[in-house]
């Protein structure tokens, strides 16, 4: 089912820029690194997978905004 609402174009540009945090962009980077060292927790582990979550879904939703503009990413 789809359906269509009108919504200011300023909004959609707004989520079109979503990004993650500066700090959780931080912290996504070093249990990166950890994980790519073999260093991770279990508890570091889970923010990992937390984290890449998050950033996956803010990535599917800036991209559908991206494409109602009808821009290109930057």
């Amino acid at each position: 089912m789809s359906t269509t609402i009108d919504a200011p174009l300023e909004w959609v540009e707004s989520v079109g820029r979503l990004r993650l945090p500066a700090k959780a962009d931080q912290r996504l980077q070093m249990l990166m690194d950890r994980n790519n060292e073999g260093l991770l927790t279990d508890t570091e582990r889970a923010d990992l997978e937390s984290l890449v979550e998050l950033s996956e879904r803010l990535s599917l939703i800036r991209a559908e905004a991206i494409h109602l503009l009808g821009r290109r990413p930057e």
